[in-house]
């Protein structure tokens, strides 16, 4: 695998940014691991981080880079800083970089596709809200969105406190957080447009640990999305929190759920020869 520093500048925030990227290479020669890569363009993971972390978060409190080596699969990290992926309203426009500027901007770095059966997102926590966010908003660009101990039901945690035990201010985010239901940031509304319109619906992961304070958001919002008929892949896991322990177990397993075209088109080295 390469590990690429991305440092570059967003026209939609207008400042300067950084994210990480995997790339699959396929290799053999790597001691402990092997590597593998598609002939063309490759699939990408797009990885959100959490309210209190960075870009650099995933790759130093798990082992994302080593998971998908044999899966062919780019691995895209950005920073978008506590923006809760929306355009702010004390703040940068975070939503539309995310959504719009920064998939363009990899493409055009990196040797990615841009075909909807091979783009993925998933996030924890604030990252978890942001990849549901992605994958319900544009259903036409990822095939699947997955959401570890994500902040699921928006307007309950916002209507709950003006403010986090951190001192994060949900206003600063939102115009009015008290009328975020049924807008276009509240996942429950999201979710019931994309079942309106038919075939396009990407495939939905949801895991949350029983001691963790989100997990009755989780569930509520688990029941949603099986009223609508979409059926979530939903792991609950009795005696866990909100911790790096689980999501490096859970990314594992929503790595390992991704429809990802595995075998046909990968490409290892062996004694230094392509097969």
């Amino acid at each position: 695998m390469a590990l690429i520093h991305c440092n570059f500048f967003s026209e939609t925030l207008g400042l300067s940014c950084s994210m990480d990227v995997i790339l699959p290479q396929a290799t053999s020669r790597q001691i402990g691991m092997a590597g593998r890569a598609g002939r063309g363009l490759h699939p990408a993971l797009y990885l959100l981080h959490g309210l209190s972390d960075d870009h650099t978060i995933w790759q130093r409190r798990t082992s994302i880079e080593r998971y998908v080596a044999e899966l062919g699969l780019a691995v895209v990290m950005p920073a978008v800083d506590r923006s809760f992926y929306a355009d702010m309203a004390s703040g940068p426009r975070y939503w539309t970089f995310i959504s719009e500027e920064l998939p363009a901007l990899a493409r055009s770095f990196f040797p990615l596709s841009d075909r909807r059966e091979d783009n993925f997102v998933a996030g924890l926590s604030m990252g978890g809200y942001g990849a549901m966010k992605l994958g319900l908003s544009c259903p036409d660009r990822f095939a699947a969105a997955a959401s570890l101990s994500g902040v699921v039901d928006i307007g309950c945690r916002t209507l709950s406190s003006a403010s986090s035990r951190d001192g994060f201010r949900w206003d600063s985010v939102f115009d009015d957080p008290s009328s975020l239901a049924g807008s276009e940031n509240d996942l429950f509304e999201l979710a019931r447009r994309v079942a309106s319109d038919g075939p396009s619906v990407p495939r939905l992961f949801l895991c949350c640990g029983d001691e963790d304070g989100l997990f009755e958001m989780n569930e509520r919002f688990r029941d949603h999305l099986r009223e609508l008929g979409l059926e979530p892949e939903w792991h609950a896991d009795a005696g866990r929190a909100h911790d790096w322990g689980y999501w490096d177990e859970r990314i594992q397993t929503v790595l390992n759920w991704l429809p990802l075209a595995r075998a046909d088109n990968l490409q290892e080295i062996s004694h230094g020869q392509k097969t």
